[in-house]
């Protein structure tokens, strides 16, 4: 599928800033039991054990497997006291990606990275994984997971105005258009029944 997006395809119903939207903490789960369990496994068939891993977009749970052990398990999202809360943070940023894209970590810092359920948020998001591209080491994956709920006031529209499938090949065209990855594909990894869930899987050149 070929994406020729205007700019009002990241356009959001609600654009006022987002620091106070996410002033409040919300220690909820975005997705149901089946849904995470997906992402969980996800992480075990592909993230390396020992490794540093960036979860980015993150709050107060990433989804990890509990039975593997990380070097470094680094967190970046946008609200203070959900970051603090994450048991598996070995350390944590408040950043806001919308308005500053550049990630504050160092060229290839680390050996995988992650988004779940949170690339419908970015404004910029060719420019977000252009940078991740450059802070994982070459040969990382990139795990981005995504289902059909959201906060819909605060999503780009082109996000909205898609399902499924769709939206996966969307990410995989930004994933593309930000170069400095090999793949970029798109897997279901729905249970069929619950939530749905889609992965891209892309990894660092």
């Amino acid at each position: 599928m070929i994406f020729k997006l205007p700019p009002t395809a990241f356009q959001r119903q609600d654009e006022s800033d987002d620091a106070d939207f996410y002033s409040f903490p919300r220690l909820v789960q975005h997705i149901d039991d089946a849904a995470i369990a997906a992402v969980t496994q996800l992480y075990q068939d592909w993230l390396p054990p020992n490794g540093a891993v960036l979860d980015l977009m993150s709050s107060w749970i990433s989804h990890l497997p509990e039975q593997v052990i990380f070097d470094r398990v680094a967190i970046l999202g946008m609200n203070q006291q959900e970051l603090a809360a994450n048991p598996r943070a070995d350390d944590y940023n408040v950043h806001d990606l919308n308005q500053n894209p550049q990630l504050p970590y160092t060229d290839n810092e680390f050996d995988a990275a992650t988004i779940c359920v949170s690339i419908d948020y970015l404004t910029q998001p060719v420019a977000v994984l252009s940078e991740l591209s450059r802070v994982i080491k070459p040969g990382g994956p990139l795990l981005i997971t995504f289902s059909n709920r959201c906060f819909a006031t605060k999503a780009i529209a082109v996000w909205l105005q898609l399902s499924g499938h769709a939206r996966g090949q969307l990410v995989a065209h930004w994933i593309d258009q930000a170069g400095g990855f090999t793949g970029a594909d798109v897997v279901d990894l729905s249970s069929g029944s619950g939530d749905p869930l889609f992965a891209v899987i892309a990894r660092a050149k």
